[in-house]
């Protein structure tokens, strides 16, 4: 038994200097900057905006429609009957309904904007995430860590800052 402690303590002894020395090499970026620089990354914001303002547009319409169909209500109603006074009422719900359906199908979680936003960026994405790993390979990156996305991390020194080297790899500079 105390062969077998004197064994554990002296493979503990030698383990902890050797796991102590153990280093890593890490590495960071920003992707932010990387993203305001990429021309692809500009043209997909583009398009996004393009689509999401026209989307914008048709429900703006359509609520537009709603807003008049609704006080016109207001200003006629003492003149309709109660089945009249019940159809208009039950048009206006229905205008209200569809806008409401509008900004669900475009906006909304997991709506037409968040795919198309999605088709758009992910390739982007991809290509980065591509070119880190290349670059984690070729200098023996062990962390790869994004600075923009880090708000715990003070101060790294910029001769670890590879977001140069990325963007060169993606060929945007």
């Amino acid at each position: 038994m105390k062969r077998l402690i004197f064994i554990a303590i002296l493979t503990l002894g030698f383990a902890s200097p050797v796991l102590m020395a153990q280093k890593f090499a890490a590495a960071y970026l920003d992707m932010q900057y990387i993203l305001k620089n990429l021309p692809q990354y500009e043209t997909a914001n583009e398009q996004l905006s393009m689509i999401s303002k026209r989307w914008q547009k048709e429900i703006d319409a359509a609520q537009q429609e709603a807003q008049i169909l609704a006080s016109n209500y207001q200003t006629e109603q003492i003149f309709l009957s109660a089945d009249m006074k019940k159809k208009r009422e039950d048009e206006i719900l229905e205008k209200e309904q569809y806008v409401l359906e509008l900004k669900r199908k475009y906006f909304g979680e997991g709506g037409e904007w968040y795919k198309k936003r999605e088709s758009l960026l992910k390739p982007i994405q991809e290509e980065i995430y591509n070119a880190v790993q290349e670059i984690a390979a070729e200098k023996r990156y062990d962390i790869v860590k994004d600075r923009s996305a880090d708000p715990g991390l003070i101060y790294m020194s910029s001769k670890l800052d590879i977001s140069d080297q990325v963007l060169e790899k993606l060929g945007a500079k």
